[in-house]
């Protein structure tokens, strides 16, 4: 799709998507763009407060509006926002990326306030299918970017979804020199071990060995991300077992991991939030896949297929979010072997 030249559209676009954190972040490469295409337009992002911290370096015309959902409870609620929203932007089209009962709510207030709508087509049927247990169709589907950007092109805007990174060069990581080294020849690899769900989280006892075998290679600089108590406790064990290993847990906010994954070598994860950031720093990131499937349309921007690390199972995918018990129990998609993503890693980084 060819970008237009000279627009001289002149509007407020209100655009909304409250969750996830790797939804959120799977906004920003048509964002970006959309904004520098349309310079005379306003686009007002309208989230959650603390997913603010992915907006970096983001164009003038972009406006976040963070608001705290739990205020907004219920239909009077919706309505509060709705007039909130309303007064302080007077948007000419809204844009909803998430079409969930919430957004629904304000879309169908500011429809009848004359304002042209457009939502996100999720293909629910579709992931279904992919996800079935009988007759499974393992089509690829669209992504969630071509997804976001058939609802722009609805509304009327045509763009050319160019993203590169967020940051011009490498992030600024200045402040935690006191607990990185400094950059030599060394590869840095970060290391995302975690996500929301099971079906979606490789053994940790397998990632331990992963870490084991690259610490043992040489020459990398292992930098673990998470969040949360218990899992700064397992990373803090491979710490003191394990050369070259480094916790990042609870040192920075959103804001900070980017910038550090700006500084990264690679970056190993599941398919959770660290992927989609991964992207966001145009850093390569080789993911592991376990219940869910890149053919869902997950896949990270400007991220390889080939970089995706799945074993070839007739009962995958079988969740489209990784949050259904495996029907085996055992979660026979994730027993894939630790040397594998170790070589896997040290192929990529070319050692």
């Amino acid at each position: 799709m060819e970008l237009q030249k000279n627009n001289e559209k002149a509007e407020t676009l209100l655009i909304t998507r409250f969750s996830a954190v790797g939804d959120i972040a799977m906004t920003i490469p048509l964002l970006y763009p959309l904004a520098k295409a349309y310079p005379n337009c306003r686009f007002v992002f309208v989230s959650r407060k603390r997913f603010e911290q992915f907006f970096i370096n983001k164009p003038d015309n972009i406006i976040y509006k963070g608001v705290d959902v739990d205020d907004y409870k219920g239909i009077v609620g919706l309505r509060r926002l709705y007039k909130e929203l309303n007064d302080e932007f007077a948007p000419d089209a809204m844009a909803d990326l998430h079409d969930v009962l919430r957004t629904k709510i304000l879309r169908v207030q500011f429809a009848l306030n004359g304002v042209r709508t457009e939502h996100i087509v999720k293909g629910r049927a579709q992931k279904r299918r992919l996800i079935s247990a009988k007759n499974k169709s393992l089509e690829p589907l669209p992504s969630t970017f071509e997804r976001y950007l058939d609802v722009f092109v609805r509304l009327g805007y045509h763009f050319t979804p160019d993203f590169v990174s967020l940051f011009d060069g490498k992030g600024d990581i200045s402040e935690f020199a006191a607990i990185l080294p400094v950059k030599g020849d060394d590869k840095w690899v970060g290391v995302a071990p975690f996500a929301r769900h099971q079906g979606k989280i490789y053994p940790i006892d397998k990632m331990r060995e992963v870490v084991r075998q690259l610490s043992e290679k040489g020459g990398i600089k292992i930098i673990c991300f998470g969040n949360g108590a218990e899992e700064e406790a397992v990373v803090n064990d491979w710490c003191r077992s394990y050369g070259n290993v480094i916790s990042f847990i609870g040192k920075s906010n959103f804001n900070g991991e980017l910038r550090l994954i700006s500084r990264l070598d690679l970056m190993l994860c599941m398919d959770s939030a660290n992927m989609h950031m991964a992207s966001l720093a145009d850093i390569p990131a080789l993911s592991i896949w376990g219940a869910t499937s890149p053919l869902a349309g997950f896949l990270g921007w400007r991220q390889k297929e080939e970089d995706c690390i799945q074993l070839p199972l007739e009962c995958r995918p079988c969740s489209i979010f990784g949050n259904k018990p495996c029907c085996y129990g055992d979660y026979r998609c994730m027993d894939i072997s630790p040397k594998v993503v170790a070589d896997k890693i040290i192929g990529k980084l070319k050692m």
